[in-house]
């Protein structure tokens, strides 16, 4: 599906009905990452619209050589979902670089929210910034890496805690794509060079009180976790998760503690929503 904001054309697929959730994936990868790590949360859960966005400069959505910010690309972010979701309240899943963006959107759109998760969030623009821990192997499997394709072994080494057969597939899945879908790397070159997003620098001013999850890994030396947990004092019903034996792709890695996670974070979200829906009659 496509949905034409300003100079952008974005690319969208959906799942379900009822109450939307925006999932924001990573950067550079697209939808597909989402997709298949939350679509295993609504198999016995009805009632919930999954909105599955590319990101510009990833997928089927092309980024605009004017965008050269963080703050410029959560504008037409929410020129997006309020195209989509004009004057509706919907839930917040950003993963990675999805997730520094859907703190941008709590900053500015609190009121608009009933959920967020946060799932190996990017904290801050500059990674050098971060507080990340070193990277490391915690299960090695040289039979796994013998069978991959050599051009993908480098990136299992660098990104892959735990080298089981089920990771290192879902992870080239994702991450593989025809030539057309490929990244636009000079726009996510030039984001790497940009200055830090207003809400960085300026913090979500307000404490927050919808249910929240942030979903961090002990070994995730690409996003780290202490710099989320710093999020706490702003989230008053948050659960903060550190997964061990998991890194950045933590929803693969520790897959079944990740579900069991966010499952408790739905079923929260669903009580307030039919609360504040019934308070509001």
């Amino acid at each position: 599906m496509r949905c034409e904001v300003e100079d952008t054309s974005f690319f969208y697929e959906t799942r379900g009905a009822g109450r939307p959730i925006v999932m924001l994936p990573g950067r550079p990868s697209d939808h597909r990452i989402m997709e298949q790590f939350m679509e295993p949360l609504f198999t016995n859960r009805s009632d919930w619209l999954r909105i599955y966005p590319d990101l510009p400069g990833t997928g089927k959505t092309a980024a605009s050589d004017r965008l050269t910010t963080y703050d410029q690309l959560l504008d037409l972010l929410l020129a997006f979902i309020d195209a989509l979701l004009p004057d509706q309240h919907y839930v917040l899943a950003g993963y990675s670089a999805g997730g520094y963006l859907a703190q941008g959107i709590v900053a500015r759109r609190a009121a608009s929210l009933d959920g967020l998760l946060l799932c190996a969030p990017g904290m801050k623009a500059d990674e050098s910034q971060a507080r990340r821990p070193p990277q490391t192997t915690i299960v090695e499997n040289q039979e796994v890496l013998d069978a991959l394709d050599p051009d993908f072994v480098p990136l299992v080494k660098d990104l892959v805690v735990v080298q089981s057969r089920a990771v290192t597939d879902a992870l080239i899945d994702v991450l593989s794509g025809p030539d057309e879908e490929a990244p636009d790397m000079a726009f996510n070159q030039r984001l790497d060079k940009a200055a830090p997003a207003s809400f960085e620098t300026n913090g979500i001013e307000k404490v927050v009180s919808f249910p929240t999850l942030l979903l961090t890994a002990r070994q995730d030396h690409l996003c780290g976790y202490r710099d989320a947990f710093d999020l706490l004092e702003t989230f008053d019903r948050a659960t903060f998760a550190v997964l061990d034996r998991a890194g950045h792709f933590l929803g693969f890695e520790q897959a079944n503690l990740a579900h069991a996670l966010m499952g408790e974070w739905l079923d929260r979200v669903e009580e307030y929503v039919a609360r504040r829906s019934g308070s509001s009659r």
